[in-house]
């Protein structure tokens, strides 16, 4: 007679192993069907809907005063009449130019230090200390250095932009580096790769994915510090609009103007997500 122990592992064998081949399957990169992702964009509305009609609600039984919440309607109608005028559009472009600016430079300088500290130990000892230490001081902490060096023009504005951007690039670039799998390496040794080769084969293709979380994360920043810089310094941008409808009291400005900075932040990083899909085929194209 089988002892319960050996009949219970005959029983729970084909379970453990049905479940062990399951999870492959799941971790294989099997795609979601696509009514499980429309259920998952589904339970992103609720959440906004409800503000939407608090915000609605307030407004309309007059629970605080119409100076200090406005009424969506007449955000809209705020909306609709600066872009009638072509005031938004002038705005926008000109903080799209500015954080295009900010976001190459710190996206060109993060790359190139992530990559020379990633690649080599002695720069590694030599520049990260003294990375670190730059990296802790926030971008607007630099504002009254540059102000007296540079002034209030338009390079006070791309540097600050360029210092959010290239701190989050620098060190995605450089942790990713850092965490290619040794046994990638000793895979393409044996295989006698050239230097070219493991470096466009192996070491940047398996940190990818944290390089361009870093530039993701970069444009992010980058955004943010715009409307930081155009708060405190500047006469024309998006940031300037909302100080202008602060300074003149009229918070339907400033909310339009609010909602138009979110939404565009949220359109550059979704550009980004999808750019990153298709370089993604790339690096499944070299392994």
């Amino acid at each position: 007679m089988p002892s319960s122990s050996g009949s219970s592992g005959q029983t729970l064998g084909p379970l453990i192993n049905g479940k062990r081949s399951l999870l492959r399957e799941l971790c294989s990169g099997v795609k979601v069907p696509s009514w499980a992702r429309s259920s998952d964009v589904y339970l992103a509305w609720p959440f906004p809907l409800a503000l939407l009609l608090c915000w609605f609600l307030i407004s309309h039984f007059e629970w605080l005063p119409m100076q200090i919440l406005p009424s969506p309607l007449l955000v809209v109608d705020t909306f609709f009449d600066i872009l009638g005028t072509g005031e938004l559009q002038t705005h926008t472009w000109i903080s799209f130019k500015r954080v295009l600016a900010g976001f190459a430079l710190g996206c060109g300088l993060g790359l190139m230090l992530g990559v020379v500290m990633g690649l080599s130990e002695t720069a590694r000892d030599y520049l990260y200390p003294t990375f670190k230490i730059f990296a802790q001081v926030p971008s607007l902490g630099w504002l009254p250095l540059l102000m007296m060096l540079v002034g209030l023009e338009e390079a006070l504005k791309i540097i600050l932009i360029s210092k959010s951007a290239f701190v989050p690039i620098t060190l995605n670039t450089f942790n990713g580096l850092r965490s290619v799998p040794t046994r990638y390496i000793e895979v393409a040794r044996a295989f006698e790769f050239s230097r070219y080769q493991l470096l466009t084969k192996v070491v940047f293709p398996s940190a990818f994915p944290p390089i361009w979380n870093g530039v993701r994360y970069g444009l992010t920043h980058a955004w943010l510090a715009l409307v930081g810089v155009e708060l405190l310094a500047s006469t024309e941008g998006l940031g300037y609009l909302i100080v202008w409808g602060r300074q003149l009291f009229q918070l339907d400005l400033v909310l339009a103007a609010v909602f138009v900075i979110g939404f565009i932040g949220l359109l550059l990083d979704k550009v980004l997500g999808l750019v990153e899909s298709h370089i993604l085929r790339w690096r499944k194209a070299a392994f």
